[in-house]
């Protein structure tokens, strides 16, 4: 999975035009990626057309949509959205059981950001949400933590924006590699 930023107040900020480029220069035979289009606070009308025009296959919700905005994009196409949900205490996971669909993001509650702060929650929170939903684990990992958290939640996938950036918005080849390695090492190990 590749996301690719359409929240305009992001420093990962891309505009249609640039994330179709970026699909179509990634596009190498035998190579699989599912294209994920983040966003925020957009009408379903808005998100239906932004998914269209880019050619992403799924949009991962990461502002305030309420729970009627994804199960009206689930009448549309079940498996083509999710809901990231901000963490900072229990009373965050219990809101998870609103939102609908098998998969759910969960990242730290940090403020004034919708995702992608670098900030860490209690991963041991989200342990329960891995049980029963195909959870993508998010806040604050790094090539250093990565392989504990995995490890401690045993979520269906990781996602990482700043835990592999060596400047805001800049992605560094030599953490992304590592990474991936420690994701791979404990996925076969």
């Amino acid at each position: 999975m590749l996301g690719l930023n359409f929240v305009p107040s992001s420093k990962r900020y891309v505009t249609v035009t640039a994330a179709r480029a970026v699909m179509e220069a990634l596009e190498v035979e035998g190579l699989q990626v599912e294209w994920v289009g983040v966003v925020a606070d957009m009408s379903v009308t808005d998100l239906v057309a932004l998914r269209r025009a880019s050619g992403v296959h799924c949009l991962q919700l990461h502002g305030h949509e309420p729970p009627e905005v994804l199960t009206r994009l689930f009448e549309l196409d079940p498996a083509a959205h999710y809901q990231a949900l901000r963490i900072g205490d229990q009373s965050d996971i219990a809101s998870a059981a609103v939102f609908p669909g098998e998969r759910l993001l969960v990242d730290a509650k940090a403020d004034g950001a919708l995702g992608g702060s670098g900030h860490r929650f209690d991963w041991t929170l989200a342990k329960p949400l891995a049980q029963t939903r195909a959870l993508l684990l998010a806040g604050g990992l790094t090539p250093m933590n990565v392989a504990q958290a995995a490890l401690q939640v045993r979520p269906w996938a990781v996602d990482v924006a700043s835990g592999v950036e060596s400047a805001p918005g800049v992605k560094d080849p030599a953490k992304m590699a590592t990474f991936v390695q420690e994701v791979h090492r404990i996925s076969v190990g």
